[in-house]
């Protein structure tokens, strides 16, 4: 019978060669494939709208890290049990790294962007799983230490070295070379120039225009897709007159216009950081849907990423000239970042990402509510989601301290595709008092406002709310972000002294 480490070990080393095995191949037939990333992803589709809403407020861009180290403790540590169950028979080891196996089958099988190559990946893994765990069982009867101490080693070594050799097949992939390759994009119509007044970052409010690495982002990409330019292409179908196909080229050389757009993601609770303004270039998608033709009785964009997410707009909101809705390819003077959609995404302004911002963009369809459910709406989150008025204090922080006196609260407002009127605050259960606002961009754009006040020493609460142009002012009352957007005050305590 094996000792207790030995055993634990053994459970593990073949838990590293079926992963290994598995992303090695996954690196000739697509990075999804690894039966590892497979797994996670599976498990974000399937996780409940709560979970994941709790996963973006508390992890923020690293709750896919969170995911995939959680699965590699609780895999390790189940493969351990395993290898300890098999002390005297290989039988339970089997039984845990066969069962691995078939889920890593099924999770790739239901991948959507994956076809039925990809499930060489998990077959290697579950045979190299197998084969490990029953090699290394027989090692006990090698009578030579230091040959048993070799042979775990080449197996740790092999491990490793297909691990690395499926990431590097991986990166041949890399699309970073492609966005190079892009140069500068030129845009027949720029944005109008961002007015010095246009925010108050002085004072405490964000920049008008956000860096393109502070830009928010919620996805759920496990593993950032890598596209090429040169091998990217857009296919326009569904319900149209002609079918149309668009390889990057034809994009890239039509006039282009630029817009500066505030985008937000639904999943901002109130006060939270998931919005973010930028300069972005590419075409007009109702040129591309009137290119195509769409028929009567359309109602629904319905959009695919190349990792097989999908997103419903509605197509009165694409087809809009006045809402400026856009097939994007630059993003701040520069192509795509690949993390936001290089080589192409949608824009439409006013409405909540999920409905609005599909990255990697690769189909079309043209189609009604009824004939397709995309990824959110089956979860239970609204169809149309227009974004929702909201206020946000930046300045001071919560809980922060500050010299009694004068203190100048600052922060931003959004009511994208309606536009900002004006925005009140108010301490301690004050008078409303209104705000000086910056100079107004455009309608789909935040705007930055502050107010000071003069507080005694001691504990005090400041209150925001915004009113936008169509006369509505924000609610008082507080809701989640499901199914269609948070809603309430922002507030934030501080101390003066």
């Amino acid at each position: 019978m094996l000792s207790r480490w030995p055993a634990a070990l053994i459970g593990v080393l073949a838990l590293a060669a079926a992963l290994a095995a598995g992303h090695l191949v996954a690196g000739f037939v697509g990075v999804n494939a690894s039966p590892y990333l497979a797994v996670g992803n599976g498990a974000i589709d399937l996780t409940p709208v709560w979970l994941k809403d709790f996963a973006v407020r508390t992890f923020g861009t690293y709750d896919k890290l969170v995911l995939l180290s959680g699965m590699a403790v609780v895999m390790v540590v189940v493969a351990a049990v395993a290898g300890l169950l098999s002390r005297r028979t290989p039988v339970p080891g089997l039984v845990v790294i066969t069962g691995f196996g078939l889920v890593g089958l099924v999770a790739v099988y239901a991948r959507p962007d994956l076809d039925a190559v990809a499930l060489l990946a998990p077959l290697a893994s579950l045979a190299a799983g197998v084969g490990t765990f029953a090699f290394l069982r027989r090692l006990d009867v090698v009578p030579d230490r230091s040959r048993r101490t070799v042979l775990l080693a080449g197996v740790v070594a092999g491990a490793g070295i297909a691990g690395l050799g499926g990431q590097l097949l991986a990166g041949r992939r890399d699309a970073a070379s492609s966005r190079e390759a892009v140069g500068r994009l030129v845009p027949v119509r720029t944005a109008p120039t961002i007015p010095a007044d246009a925010d108050f970052a002085k004072l405490g409010t964000p920049t008008f225009l956000t860096r393109n690495d502070r830009f928010y982002r919620v996805d759920t990409a496990l593993t950032v897709p890598q596209v090429r330019a040169e091998d990217w292409s857009l296919r326009l179908y569904g319900m149209v007159d002609r079918e149309i196909r668009y390889r990057y080229g034809d994009i890239r050389n039509r006039p282009l216009v630029e817009r500066t757009i505030t985008m937000t993601c639904v999943s901002n609770e109130v006060g939270g950081t998931y919005v973010s303004t930028a300069n972005f270039a590419g075409v007009d998608l109702a040129d591309l849907l009137e290119e195509a033709g769409v028929r009567p009785g359309a109602e629904q964009l319905f959009s695919s990423s190349v990792d097989g997410w999908t997103s419903g707009s509605p197509l009165a909101a694409a087809l809009d000239p006045s809402r400026g809705a856009m097939l994007a390819i630059g993003m701040n003077g520069e192509p795509l970042p690949i993390e936001h959609g290089f080589p192409a995404r949608l824009v439409i302004p006013g409405l909540y990402g999920y409905v609005s911002a599909t990255k990697w963009v690769t189909d079309l369809e043209v189609t009604t509510w009824d004939a397709r459910q995309a990824y959110w709406l089956k979860r239970g989150w609204g169809r149309e989601a227009p974004i929702k008025t909201q206020s946000r204090i930046d300045t001071p922080k919560g809980f922060e301290t500050v010299p009694a006196g004068k203190v100048r609260v600052a922060g931003i407002a959004w009511a994208q595709h309606t536009g900002i009127a004006k925005v009140e605050l108010r301490v301690d259960n004050g008078p409303w008092r209104e705000a000086m606002l910056s100079h107004e961009v455009n309608p789909d754009t935040w705007r930055m406002w502050w107010l000071e006040f003069d507080v005694a020493p001691g504990g005090h609460q400041v209150v925001c709310r915004a009113t936008d142009k169509s006369g509505y002012t924000q609610t008082e009352m507080r809701a989640g972000t499901v199914p269609d957007g948070a809603t309430g005050w922002h507030s934030i305590a501080f101390t003066a002294r």
